[in-house]
């Protein structure tokens, strides 16, 4: 088809996108940003809402601090620097999810400014992963707007004010990522660092964390900016990488039928994978930001900031340091283990109570995450308790059971937290038999059993000495201990 010539990979080599990311964090507060209405997710339409959120006349808002403790959290992470005097602005708009008429927000001063996030991105070509630095620009805290529910009557629009006044820190990146899977992986790496900071749940589903991406494109080489276009409202990972790559094409395409991008608002369709224009994109001076006059400066002091600092836990990078050197880890082990606050404490805890560290991460990586799903494991519920791991770990160490019979265990143990993984395997006889007599016994029938293989064996065929000990391990019907049988089939065949 004609249509097709413009996206060949000859014309999209020509250009380059230039991408900005403005990803927006709901904060895990027990009640709003300006408001004590409950801030909780899944709640009957229009019941967490007071006039305060409604904006009746003669209403103040009141700053929740917690807010602010997140916000410059997640600045510290990104190593930012701390506005240490914060003004509220009134963002002016009309739209009929805004109670007020304003949105509560930044505009001069956002509370971080600068600050960067490394990704690690694998070459479209060649696979191999390369590691760049996503710039962040700022920074800035606002309240959220309500939900417009559109439930197929074209007539007719729903609203939910619930949200309203939901707490958010919105992350904006310079125009500095260069691919989709650039701007996936940043995505990526955004949800993970609020998860490890407790500000966030992260679950895109569920519009805790959204993401707008800004796209153009220019001559590759060049060094000017394109007219930008801004896609709204991506739910997804996964959806944020094909708006670019669709976003890009379509620019492309544009520009060489000979037409122009106009700087506008578009919606995703993840139906189709194409994007869809809403409206003519605003200007700064459209929205007319003032500062709030019901809303007195907010002073981060040095003691303020001393005490956010010292609550930051560890955080991914530094943990996956210490997982390889202070536990000795392959890197493989260390990403993986590190990838959720929740898997690395998990795994630090059951270190506490046995010094086998590789053993805990293959049985983590293993049976453990194959038991675990996103939720459970963002709620806690392990399979198996840390105690029952360590514990497990210890019997196959010394010997009481084979890594066989430990998989039985662990079966068995699984959603059973106050059993003993030892008193399992005495109960269903897993414990291994360590009976060396009653193992030669069993030794003497099978070499009995089989003298070719015997006279093969003596001729040099060391190889069988497996095939001896798979069998005697049949007798006993996995309950020998492998070690100790191996020692005696070679101990027998030699006097013979």
């Amino acid at each position: 088809m004609v249509a097709q010539a413009p996206l060949s990979p000859e014309i999209l080599s020509r250009y380059e996108a230039v991408i900005g990311l403005e990803v927006h964090c709901q904060l895990l507060t027990q009640s709003k940003i300006f408001a004590a209405d409950a801030n909780a997710f899944g709640a009957e339409p229009n019941t967490n809402i007071s006039v305060i959120t409604l904006g009746h006349p003669g209403t103040l808002p009141k700053l929740n601090r917690k807010a602010v403790d997140y916000a410059v959290r997640m600045g510290l992470a990104c190593g930012s620097e701390i506005t240490r005097h914060i003004i509220f602005a009134r963002k002016n708009y009309f739209y009929p999810d805004l109670p007020k008429g304003y949105q509560l927000s930044q505009d001069k001063g956002p509370i971080c400014v600068g600050g960067s996030i490394p990704v690690k991105v694998k070459h479209p070509e060649t696979g191999e992963l390369y590691e760049t630095t996503i710039q962040i620009h700022h920074i800035h805290l606002e309240e959220d707007a309500g939900k417009s529910i559109h439930d197929g009557n074209e007539w007719a629009t729903q609203l939910d004010y619930n949200r309203a006044g939901t707490p958010l820190i919105e992350m904006v990146t310079d125009p500095c990522i260069r691919t989709a899977e650039e701007a996936g992986q940043y995505l990526t790496e955004v949800r993970r660092l609020v998860r490890y900071l407790g500000i966030c749940d992260g679950n895109m589903e569920e519009g805790s964390l959204r993401c707008d991406v800004n796209v153009s494109i220019r001559p590759t080489g060049a060094t000017n900016l394109g007219t930008k276009v801004e896609v709204k409202n991506l739910n997804s990972i996964r959806n944020v990488v094909r708006a670019v790559e669709s976003e890009f094409k379509r620019q492309v395409e544009a520009t060489e039928a000979g037409g122009s991008i106009i700087q506008e608002t578009r919606t995703f369709d993840a139906s189709t994978g194409l994007s869809y224009g809403m409206r003519e994109k605003e200007t700064m001076n459209d929205y007319r930001y003032f500062p709030d006059p019901d809303l007195t400066p907010v002073i981060i002091s040095d003691e303020w900031l001393a005490s956010i600092r010292a609550q930051m836990p560890m955080l991914p990078a530094e943990l996956y340091q210490k997982f390889r050197d202070h536990y000795g880890l392959p890197d493989y082990d260390a990403a993986l283990l590190t990838d959720s606050r929740e898997l690395a404490e998990y795994y630090e805890a059951v270190c506490d109570r046995t010094t086998n560290y590789k053993a805990v991460s293959n049985w983590i990586m293993g049976p453990v995450k194959g038991q675990l799903t996103e939720k459970n494991l963002r709620d806690r519920l392990f399979p198996v308790s840390v105690n029952q791991l360590a514990s497990l770990i210890e019997l196959i160490d010394n010997g009481t059971v084979s890594q066989t019979a430990a998989q039985q265990v662990f079966a068995l143990m699984v959603g059973k937290l106050e059993t003993e993984p030892a008193e399992l395997a005495q109960t269903h006889g897993l414990v291994q038999n360590r009976n060396t007599d009653a193992l030669q016994a069993l030794v003497e029938e099978v070499l009995a059993a089989w003298p070719d293989k015997v006279a093969q064996y003596q001729k040099g065929k060391k190889n069988l000495l497996g095939m001896f000990v798979g069998e005697v391990m049949k007798k006993s019907k996995g309950s020998a201990d492998p070690k100790l049988v191996n020692q005696l089939v070679t101990k027998t065949l030699q006097a013979i």
